[in-house]
This record gives structure tokens, C-alpha cells and sequence, in this order.
């Protein structure tokens, strides 16, 4: 995969894309807006999932950031007395990127350092797994600027109770990771010195399995969320049909009543 990445008015790349086995690291590089996702930023984003998409190589995408910020969100200094179009632009630009993380054949996993807010909490409700470090926070505080986080709102709703989310979206409060644990926004909280190791052993998993499996089963879960059970069982059985039919699944499945290590690399 080669991306190109641009640089800020510092000379300094917004995003830093790094590869090594099978893993792709995007991490955030604006530190000094607290990682704030501009329109640029955004478009580099949804331009290095797109060519990861694609890329049979990358088992596994980790979306990270370093400092005391994961992402405060929008960058509010590219925001105000702009037109329609301009916002217009800016939101659906930052939607689709959004959306691509769901899309993409690969598991995506949110590295959370720090704080989280608005359009950074949306990008961590977006990925489909996310590792917290202890001291990390997210909130949606828009309201509290006179902007209802509503685009935040949507992956967050997905993620949590509403009457959790409805609560972060009303009141600007930020919770803990502790909380975020329990609410389901995340799946683990570790120490900070922890954190890269915990990430390490989800992808590790999701490396040692077939790539064809996981992209099966990613795009399973999502579709079957918004259908009711008995339509949702239906759609189950024609993806489990054809997943048992492809060679991963045979292979895997005679691997482990041969006590073997399977080989994924006919798939």
C-alpha cells in the first residue's frame, strides 16, 4: 500500500502510515491542534483506508495518536463563517471516512491514549474494536459550543445505550475509560505502558486467522444488525453456507481434526 501524505503548514506529514506484519498503524500527527481532524486530514484518512481496502497484505488497521489528545474532534478554526457547502462538505467528507472503517474488509482498532472528544469519540465509536488507556476520556461536547454533536451521535448510539449516549450528547460530560468500558464504547482498559501490548494481542489474533474468514464474518455482523432475529438467521445461514464452501473454511476445519497449523495461503 502507498499513500502520499500531505503536510502542514509546518512541513510536518498530518498522518503517518506505517506497515509491519500484516498491521497498518494510522496515527494522527497533528499535536499541535490536539490531533484535530481537519478536512485535509479527513481526506487523508479516508484515502489510506481506501488504498488498505484493497491491499491483501494488511491483515489488521490501527488508528492511533500520541500525546495527552487522541482527537479533539473537528478543528473548530476551520469552522466558523463558513457556507453550506463548505459544512456540507466537511461533514459528509468526514461521514464517508467514518463509513469506510465499517466497510473495510480488515478489523480496524482505536489505540486511545488520551482524550477523545466529538468527532474523536465518533472515529472511536467507528472502529470496530477500541483499547483504552486508563487516563483516556471521551465526550461529545458539542452542545456546550452551540453545535449538537449529531454526526458523533450516529456510530456512538451503536455502540452504547442510548440513555448513556443521549446523556454525553445533552450534557458535554466526559466519561472515563472505566465508564466507556462498562458502557460498551470500548473493549479494554489497560495502564498506559500496556496499551500497545493489549492492542499487539488483538491484532496478533486477528493476523493468525484467515483473512477471507474475517472479512466474511466482519461484513456479516455489521448487515445483520439493523434486521429483526428471523431475518437476521436467514442472512446468517446463507453467509455461513457460503463461508463453509470456501477453501479457508475447509482447510481449517481439517486442520483441526488433523492437529495442524492451517494454511491460509490458498485463500
Amino acid at each position: 500500500m502507498t499513500t502520499s501524505p500531505r503536510p502542514d503548514a509546518a512541513g510536518q506529514p498530518e498522518l503517518i502510515v506505517a506497515a509491519r506484519d500484516g498491521v497498518t498503524t494510522l496515527q494522527l500527527n497533528r499535536p499541535q491542534r490536539r490531533h484535530a481532524l481537519s478536512l485535509s486530514l479527513l481526506e487523508q484518512l479516508d484515502e489510506a483506508l481506501s488504498a488498505i481496502a484493497d491491499d491483501s497484505s494488511v491483515r489488521a488497521v490501527v488508528i492511533a495518536a500520541e500525546g495527552r489528545v487522541f482527537s479533539s474532534g473537528h478543528d473548530l478554526g476551520e469552522m466558523t463563517g463558513r457556507s453550506e457547502d463548505e459544512y456540507r462538505t466537511l461533514f459528509e467528507t468526514c461521514s464517508r471516512m467514518m463509513q469506510r472503517i465499517r466497510q473495510l474488509p480488515q478489523p480496524v482498532i482505536a489505540r486511545v491514549q488520551g482524550f477523545a472528544t466529538a468527532a474523536g469519540c465518533q472515529l472511536v465509536a467507528a472502529c470496530d474494536l477500541a483499547v483504552a488507556a486508563e487516563d483516556a476520556q471521551f465526550a461529545t461536547p458539542g452542545v456546550r459550543i452551540g453545535l449538537f454533536c449529531t454526526t458523533p451521535m450516529v456510530p456512538l448510539v451503536r455502540n452504547v445505550a442510548p440513555k448513556v449516549a443521549m446523556e454525553m450528547l445533552l450534557t458535554g460530560r466526559p466519561i472515563s475509560a472505566q465508564e466507556a468500558l462498562t458502557a460498551g464504547l470500548v473493549n479494554r482498559v489497560v495502564p498506559a505502558d500496556q496499551l500497545d501490548a493489549a492492542v499487539a494481542e488483538l491484532t496478533d489474533a486477528i493476523v493468525a486467522s484467515s483473512p477471507l474468514t474475517v472479512s466474511i464474518g466482519k461484513r456479516a455482523f455489521y448487515d445483520q444488525l439493523s434486521l429483526d432475529e428471523a431475518t437476521a438467521y436467514q442472512r446468517a445461514v446463507d453467509v455461513m453456507t457460503d463461508n463453509a464452501l470456501r477453501h479457508d473454511a475447509q482447510e481449517g476445519m481439517s486442520a483441526f481434526l488433523e492437529k495442524r497449523s492451517p494454511d491460509w495461503t490458498g485463500s
